[in-house]
């Protein structure tokens, strides 16, 4: 029976930079929780699935209302990105006669994620002609300015050229959020996500925060604790 949208979920075991990343305690609830509780109060999804090779966190994941697919040990090393634990999610729903029109991949790690995006995500995308609608928030500081190190520690610009532009007068650019990606499912396409047939959900910077280190985990804490308390406060 066809349905309409399905959210996909990827969490492995064996984080090496942070322990357990995907269920370390973040403000009394395992982080891979706020994925899945946005996820179910958006209203959006006929299921909310797991992908996962770890048993700790298909239990948790399962206590907080997921479903669960059990992800092969091929597509849980270092290496596999995102796109193949959806087609492997997809597929193992197709091949019990659940198919869908619509799929979403969350971020494990995305506690400042808001479901009025995902909702917009959503809407924007079915309503158009694009495949894709994702994440994605402004670049803090021009592009154009920016400059790597040389291997004796000085610096060099990517851009030398822009030098003396005003930053004003620069064109803005954007990053991936890191928080959701809509697909269409059974469409094609040759562009890569950040291409002409994605619909951009831009995010205010304050609510985008990946987490790969433990500098990153210390300040998406930073970051909820001032959001909810501008929550209380009826701020937002």
């Amino acid at each position: 029976m066809k349905k309409d949208a399905i959210a996909i979920i990827p969490a492995r075991g064996g984080s090496k930079r942070i322990l357990k990343k995907n269920i370390k305690d973040f403000f009394g609830k395992p982080l891979i929780a706020y994925s899945i509780q946005t996820a179910l109060e958006s209203k959006l999804f006929d299921k909310i699935i797991v992908s996962t090779d770890d048993e700790e966190i298909a239990k948790v994941a399962k206590r907080y209302g997921a479903e669960i697919i059990n992800r092969p040990k091929e597509l849980a090393d270092d290496f596999t990105g995102t796109d193949a634990v959806m087609e492997h999610s997809v597929q193992h729903l197709k091949d019990h006669g659940e198919i869908f029109e619509y799929v979403c991949t969350i971020y494990a790690t995305a506690p400042l994620l808001q479901k009025e995006y995902l909702v917009e995500g959503f809407e924007r995308l079915k309503d158009s002609d694009a495949i894709n609608a994702f994440s994605a928030t402004s670049m803090p500081f021009p592009i154009q300015r920016t400059f790597k190190l040389t291997e004796d520690g000085r610096c060099k610009m990517f851009y030398p050229e822009y030098y003396m532009t005003r930053s004003q007068d620069l064109e803005e650019a954007y990053q991936d959020a890191g928080q959701f990606y809509w697909k269409k499912l059974g469409e094609k396409s040759d562009e890569v996500m950040f291409g002409k047939d994605s619909i951009p959900i831009l995010l205010p910077r304050y609510l985008v925060q990946d987490i790969d280190t433990l500098e990153d985990w210390k300040r998406a804490e930073l970051m909820y604790k001032v959001i909810q308390q501008d929550f209380n406060e009826g701020k937002r």
